[in-house]
């Protein structure tokens, strides 16, 4: 839409790079695979691709685990190959969003080889390093987020680093300001490349309690649920001087022309929010995780959507996520038939939403065979690994899917024969389909890309809200039920079904002041004064290759 930043009215695509595609038969996605693919993406209908981290690493935590910020690592490729992806995807109109790891490097970067060799050496204080307690017990009682202590000790220095995942991540010490130079150095390299923003993981984690005090118990820990969550982070995440790095992060994309930054922040919403910054001095988008975590029930998701809004500080703008590389998909989460009213809610609520790759396709958990585990999560507390989300992109009939011509890294869905590109992408019933079909109506109508919202009703586990923009209304109608049922409808008013979660009913207009739906049913219905009939089937044609 013209003169609007892109990142509003734009829709990202997160792409696993190791499951995407695989172009040198390692059984692994590379960038090369990625940018074969780039035509999809744009047939898609998406705006941005997010890639999960593709720089050097010894894969502890599969790149999460960074030795050098300034490479890729050579199992996706070369710089030169990141380049050309960029260049490609800015050909076709993508923008492209890195993932960025600045709370942890590898135990293996250089700087922490340096930082461990000697208390004296001029780097030991890029990293938490702090000597046990008089009976050798860790410096406090901080828990590793994939369980176990989050400190380890070095017997040739004497002293334990901190560590808030894998021992072989060790934390940074964002409170020198070195490490912050260096780092904010490393985000100008790669926007002097050319990427167009950046998804920095675990933001909130920055920072730790200086003192690096106990944190309390949680009064809310049910046995059995992950040891991460025993304790009450309230010391060693979210500490207030966190937010100055978030405004000097910011600054230094605003050297540029509309990058974006993007945090993410597992956080309650009034946390949350502080992550917009003074005067939106902080984050463009604190990735917003509400609906991974909340009941899936239309009176639930109603109030969530509710103090979303009112909690948004002026002008800061909404984003929405339904699925990501460590939860379950949405489609394991809810099911098949409710994957498509989520999909309509996710593609038309206010705001910036965020698709993960495999879930337009209907992906959901795909069993990870004993000895086929490859998540360190699972390796310490088994059952909570990630693998069954991360399982490679389904393109085809045939071996492998089309993803590799070896046997790829995690195996593929049992059914991949039926659940792929090839497949879905001709099927006007598909979910696929679906996907295509609401990122047209996004770019088509100005009510959905950045119009108001307004919460209409909810009833009968049905949720309809209207988005409007000038004298467009774009109202939406979601049966999170699985019976039919029937809910009013203004009368006196033109309605036309711009979209239906079946695929059928397209271009219906109801009459009477009800309106039938089925059960696991999303409807987008226009009410626009100015609409005429030949733009009744417009959605469709636009949709043709």
């Amino acid at each position: 839409m013209p003169g609007e930043l892109w990142w509003k009215t734009g829709t990202v695509y997160q792409v696993y790079p190791r499951s995407f595609q695989d172009t040198n038969g390692d059984g692994v996605g590379d960038i090369r695979g990625i940018t074969a693919r780039l035509d999809y993406l744009a047939w898609l209908g998406v705006d941005a691709v997010w890639l999960s981290p593709v720089c050097r690493s010894p894969m502890a935590d599969y790149g999460y685990d960074v030795s050098d910020y300034r490479d890729i690592d050579p199992l996706f490729g070369t710089l030169a190959d990141f380049d050309a992806l960029v260049a490609e995807a800015h050909r076709r109109r993508l923008k492209v969003i890195m993932d960025f790891v600045p709370n942890h490097t590898s135990d293996r970067h250089p700087w922490f080889v340096e930082s461990r060799s000697s208390r004296h050496n001029p780097k030991r204080d890029w990293y938490i390093w702090r000597d046990p307690k008089p009976d050798g017990a860790p410096p406090n009682n901080w828990v590793s987020n994939f369980g176990g202590p989050a400190w380890t000790f070095d017997p040739e220095t004497g002293q334990s680093y901190y560590h808030a995942f894998l021992r072989e991540q060790p934390d940074l010490n964002w409170r020198n300001p070195a490490v912050r130079e260096a780092m904010y150095d490393t985000l100008r390299f790669w926007l002097d490349r050319g990427v167009d923003g950046f998804r920095v993981d675990v933001i909130w984690h920055l920072i730790k309690d200086e003192a690096l005090r106990d944190n309390p118990p949680n009064p809310d820990y049910l046995p059995g649920d992950a040891e991460i969550n025993s304790l009450s982070p309230l010391h060693s995440a979210d500490q207030p001087e966190v937010m100055e790095v978030v405004a000097e992060m910011r600054a230094v994309l605003e050297e540029y022309d509309e990058r974006v930054l993007i945090g993410e922040i597992y956080l309650p919403l009034e946390r949350l929010m502080a992550y917009y910054g003074v005067d939106l001095s902080g984050a463009h988008l604190p990735f917003n995780f509400q609906l991974i975590q909340t009941r899936w029930h239309a009176e639930t998701v109603a109030a969530l959507v509710d103090e979303y809004e009112a909690a948004l500080p002026p002008g800061g703008w909404p984003n929405w996520v339904l699925g990501n590389h460590d939860q379950p998909r949405i489609a394991a989460r809810v099911g098949q038939p409710q994957a498509r009213v989520a999909a309509v809610l996710l593609l038309t609520l206010r705001g910036t939403p965020t698709l993960y790759y495999g879930d337009e396709i209907g992906l959901a958990r795909v069993p990870i065979p004993p000895g086929r585990e490859r998540d360190p999560w699972e390796r310490n507390e088994p059952g909570r690994g990630r693998d069954p989300s991360r399982t490679p992109m389904q393109w085809e009939r045939g071996p492998q899917a089309g993803f590799s011509t070896a046997e790829p890294w995690l195996p593929l869905d049992p059914d991949a024969g039926r659940c792929n590109v090839e497949v879905l992408r001709d099927d006007p019933g598909s979910i696929l389909t679906l996907y295509r079909r609401l990122l047209a109506l996004r770019r088509e109508h100005p009510a959905l890309g950045l119009g108001a919202y307004r919460a209409v009703s909810v009833e009968q586990d049905v949720l309809c809200f209207e988005r409007q923009h000038e004298a467009e209304t774009v109202r939406v109608v979601l049966n999170f039920g699985h019976e039919p049922c029937v809910v009013p409808l203004p009368s006196g008013r033109d309605w036309r079904v711009l979209l239906s979660s079946s695929g059928s009913r397209i271009g219906e207009r109801p009459s009477g002041d009800h309106l039938a739906l089925a059960g696991d049913e999303a409807l987008v219905l226009l009410n626009d004064p100015v609409s005429s009939e030949a733009g009744q089937t417009e959605a469709a044609e636009n949709l043709t290759d």
